[in-house]
């Protein structure tokens, strides 16, 4: 287990305070980067993050490699992590928003799924779980409609209303089209263990690589840095659970913790401001939230994995 220090995020959370003491988990010094990291990264920080990371311990099992990574604002880091797979694989990815926005030329975390698009090993990107406004207007927003016509990339939001577009995108697993709208297949309407089932005889390969924000959740299950979704954390784990069991998994990858963010570049501070909700919403009590769904999904890879 890796615990990515970048933000103070959770090394002060009790589960993982006991696997750190224990051993089961590995803390990874990364707060020096951290600031310049945070929501998008100039090249040269993003490939210095590359070389800290290499610097971990190596595993000397089978099992999945696990990251713990704090805030969602490092969600862009996910392709890092992704670089050295020794197989093709098919990106599972749980998020509030699509992460799938072209910006150039800085690695930001809204566009990141635009980078692992590429990457040669990765012959697909599903996509579970948006509520967000980032699938109204898409095409306004520089979303990736292309990949969805391709079908490269799946979405299945939890629950949105129907998206404008212009031109001919197609249906797709998560979407039909109908005259200039696409209708989603809206995650919360499904029956869940029957959805699961059929998405993972989809998969066009047997090894899996799950990534997850933590705001992909209610607001009853996770505080973070962004706007919460709908799925409770009971669909989270049950998904995880199928996926494992029908699935090699090589690895997985938990963002979304909430870390305040002393941002001294005036970009960065002006866009989380734009961007992100107030971060007073939350109470310390409402944090406590993180750390008991911390536990929850670390007792279920150690169950999985062991």
């Amino acid at each position: 287990m890796n615990i990515l220090d970048l933000d103070h995020s959770l090394t002060a959370q009790e589960p993982i305070v006991q696997r750190l003491a224990d051993g089961r988990a590995t803390r990874l010094d990364l707060l020096e980067l951290g600031p310049q990291l945070r929501l998008w990264s100039t090249e040269r920080n993003y490939q210095r993050f590359t070389q800290r990371l290499q610097q971990r311990p190596k595993r000397s099992t089978q099992r999945p490699e696990v990251f713990f990574v704090g805030s969602g604002d490092y969600h862009h880091l996910t392709p890092a992590l992704l670089s050295n797979l020794p197989e093709p694989i098919t990106l599972i990815h749980f998020d509030n928003h699509p992460d799938w926005v072209r910006f150039a030329p800085r690695r930001h975390c809204g566009s990141w799924i635009n980078r692992a698009l590429k990457m040669p090993n990765i012959k697909r990107i599903v996509t579970l779980g948006p509520c967000s406004d980032d699938l109204q207007n898409p095409q306004l927003k520089g979303g990736n409609l292309g990949a969805l016509r391709r079908g490269d990339l799946q979405l299945f939001p939890w629950q949105h209303a129907p998206t404008k577009v212009w031109g001919r995108i197609g249906d797709g697993a998560g979407h039909e089209q109908r005259e200039n709208h696409l209708h989603w297949r809206n995650l919360a309407d499904q029956d869940w263990p029957s959805f699961l089932d059929n998405l993972i005889q989809s998969l066009p390969t047997e090894a899996i690589w799950i990534t997850v924000d933590k705001d992909v959740l209610a607001s009853e299950d996770a505080a973070t840095n962004w706007d919460q979704g709908g799925m409770r954390l009971t669909h989270l784990l049950q998904a995880i659970r199928a996926l494992a069991t029908s699935k090699r998994v090589l690895g997985i990858d938990i963002c979304g913790e909430f870390a305040k963010a002393p941002h001294h570049n005036l970009l960065k501070r002006w866009e989380a401001k734009s961007d992100q909700p107030a971060p007073e919403r939350w109470s310390e009590s409402d944090l406590l939230r993180n750390s008991i769904t911390n536990a929850a999904l670390l007792e279920l890879f150690e169950e999985l994995f062991p």
